[in-house]
């Protein structure tokens, strides 16, 4: 098994977005029957910020390259109809490099006619005009209609370009309309163009089709133009690869050459402007030095100010959750002659217990959604990757593979969609191996709920320093593949669009949060749902030691006693306590299980003790104490390094086996159990002897 021959599934490009555990981009859908609009572009140029407005969507958007890479679809209310729009991943052209490029082009030139959109448009960004038009004069060489859309207007007046309208859309040949998707402007404009773009209908090629050869069968008589008359293997072929390529280069250059003159007509440029802003700034954040420690500062920020701001909120929370509305719960059951028994105890001391402690995190989660969202619509983490770029390179990557990594930090899942932006199979398939070694926000609960409990003075910095460690795990993992599986691999430059710092919008910014935070909220009324209910009743069934079902105490239960069988394994890194090992088990479904697994089973043992509920805090220090040997911080490190590395979500390694195969996602968990045990144990054995 080497990458060099590795391929990924063929449905890797095919089809609709991909549900994820953290987001939802959902949209009303247009009737069946409905006119098709599709909606292309290169990335980062507004497209999908465009699509949500169009549409009433809430997609992914940040200003930053790679945010869409799966098709959606929504309604679009254009005068007296609603067309289904469909937003298309960023391509610069329809000669695909990845398979999110790949995605654009089969869809935009399906081999049926009929199933090809009605009109087409183009989102060019104004201050990139003559990169983003290669893209038009190839789908106008279609029998598509084609609509430009410019964006970035105010961009490319800061940096002293003025587009004509008018005679831009002359030298083009089709309708050209100026937008502000972020501000909702001139959608009436481009509502009324579409319109008329479909009505029209097919457009005519303005491109001769690509000559076509005769196969010769190896007659003496048979050439490549005219085979000879009694030849029975007359197949028309496309060109071989010398004319084909010929043929391409002389497309391409009348293509550049259209271009040319296209901008010629319609763009002005100043020579007296200015270095703007983002050149200012970029000066520092790009720098190969004092660009890491920005970043790396920016971050401890973000974790700073998200621990010491929620962290009063999370308690108010816990506290309502664990007192009113168990005792509301409590007294309503207890009203309708329910209370006191299993039906209680599964409602108070599962549901409850269970999701209500998960719930108690949303301030946190929605403030750092917040932030995170904040520096994505600046501008700001498009230059990660550029910092990253050198580093990437080590590992056989190119910069362009620090952007799924990097919205590793919020979701492994769409992460792992995300890779489709890297043009190569081998990389693609090293950064998804990586990926789930990228603290997500699930995994964040844990942390928060750890370090609040055990370092309370320093909680915003040991979870930062949590997210260093899983940055330095990427890197350790990543040189480890590189000189083993992944030797021959080398790194491709890195080409990006860097897109310019602009102010963040609090609609944009409060949407984007909404939209993660919602993807967490159903997963706590879903994945963790289930994941309680079926903790409870192991919780209630004896484990071997007697008694009956429902009452018998939580550690003579048989999920203590599985947890009990798998707690030696874990002993030599200072947490072989059966609450501790369960809890782990159990966030092989997802990490937020975690935190509601301890809470139903301190939960269940504060009731069957009869004594007042202890908080979960001080019932985690307990059990870190005594299964450390008193060594409670070192074994609290050693269990997030455990959290950190071992093996990711059940919705992870769906999405992992979908974009690279079974073999390599069996890989991938193998790698990470390992990982995350020899890590752990390191941890405890070293920092018990110093600390």
């Amino acid at each position: 098994m080497t990458p060099e021959t590795a391929t990924l599934p063929a449905d890797t490009t095919r089809g609709l977005a991909a549900a994820n555990c953290h987001e939802d981009g959902s949209a009303p859908q247009a009737p069946a029957g409905a006119r098709v609009v599709a909606l292309a572009g290169a990335p980062n140029v507004g497209k999908s910020t465009l699509f949500n407005a169009l549409t009433g969507a809430r997609r992914t958007v940040g200003n930053w390259p790679g945010t869409t890479v799966e098709v959606g679809r929504g309604a679009w209310a254009l005068p007296g109809e609603q067309v289904s729009l469909v937003d298309l991943p960023g391509a610069y052209s329809l000669d695909p490099m990845s398979p999110d490029e790949e995605l654009t082009r089969d869809l935009l030139l399906a081999a049926d006619p009929a199933a090809r959109p009605g009109a087409v448009v183009v989102i060019a960004s104004a201050a990139h005009l003559a990169r983003s038009l290669y893209l038009v004069a190839q789908v106008r060489e279609t029998t598509l209609p084609v609509v430009v859309v410019l964006t970035m207007i105010d961009v490319a007046a800061r940096r002293g370009i003025e587009i004509d309208t008018a005679a831009l859309e002359r030298a083009l040949g089709c309708p050209v309309v100026s937008v502000d998707p972020r501000r909702r402007r001139g959608h009436e404009d481009l509502d009324r163009v579409v319109l008329a773009a479909l009505d029209a209908g097919p457009a005519t090629p303005r491109v001769d089709p690509e000559p076509a050869r005769v196969q010769p069968c190896g007659c003496r008589g048979c050439t490549a133009d005219a085979p000879c008359s009694c030849c029975p293997h007359d197949v028309v072929e496309p060109a071989l690869d010398g004319e084909h390529t010929a043929y391409e280069l002389e497309r391409a250059d009348e293509r550049f050459a259209w271009i040319e003159r296209a901008v010629t007509a319609g763009v002005t440029e100043r020579a007296d402007v200015r270095q703007t802003w983002t050149d200012r700034i970029d000066r520092w954040v790009t720098a190969p030095v004092i660009g890491p420690l920005i970043f790396l500062a920016v971050m401890w920020a973000v974790f700073q100010v998200t621990t010491v701001v929620a962290a009063p909120l999370q308690d108010g929370l816990d506290q309502l959750v664990s007192g009113p509305v168990s005792a509301a719960v409590s007294a309503a059951l207890g009203a309708i002659g329910l209370g006191g028994g299993l039906i209680e105890g599964f409602f108070v001391n599962g549901l409850i217990a269970g999701v209500g402690m998960v719930l108690t995190f949303v301030p946190l989660m929605g403030l750092m959604f917040l932030l995170l969202a904040v520096l994505e619509d600046s501008g700001y983490m498009a230059r990660a990757a550029v910092v990253t770029d050198r580093l990437m390179g080590r590992l056989g990557l190119p910069g362009r593979a620090f952007l799924p990594l990097v919205v590793g930090f919020g979701c492994n899942v769409p992460a792992i969609s995300a890779t489709r932006i890297l043009p190569n199979a081998r990389h693609r398939i090293l950064t998804s191996l990586l990926v789930p070694f990228t603290s997500c926000s699930a995994r964040l609960t844990v942390f928060v709920l750890l370090a609040t409990t055990f370092f309370p003075e320093r909680a915003g910095t040991v979870v930062f320093v949590m997210y260093l460690v899983s940055i330095l795990l990427v890197v350790l993992i990543g040189l480890l593949l590189r000189s083993t599986l992944w030797r021959a691999v080398g790194a491709d430059p890195l080409v990006i669009d860097l897109p310019p710092y602009q102010r963040p919008t609090a609609r944009l910014s409060l949407s984007v949060m909404w939209l993660r935070l919602r993807g967490f909220l159903r997963t706590a009324g879903g994945i963790i749902v289930a994941t309680v209910c079926v903790v409870w009743l192991l919780q209630m069934i004896p484990g071997g030691g007697g008694g009956t079902f429902g009452a018998v105490p939580v550690e003579d239960s048989l999920y203590a006693a599985v947890s009990r069988f798998v707690a030696p394994v874990l002993a030599p890194a200072g947490f072989g306590d059966w609450q501790a090992v369960s809890a782990l088990v159990v966030g092989f479904i997802a990490k937020e299980a975690v935190i509601s697994s301890w809470a139903q089973t301190y939960a269940l043992a504060d009731a069957g003790s009869g004594q007042d509920p202890v908080g979960l805090g001080d019932q985690l220090l307990k059990t870190f104490e005594a299964s450390s040997g008193g060594h409670t911080a070192v074994a609290v490190v050693a269990f997030m390094v455990f959290l950190l590395a071992y093996t990711p979500c059940v919705a992870t390694i769906s999405a992992q086996k979908r974009e690279i195969g079974v073999r390599w996602t069996a890989l991938g968990l193998a790698l990470g159990l390992v990982v995350a045990w020899v890590l752990a144990v390191l941890v405890f054995q070293v920092g018990r002897l110093i600390w």
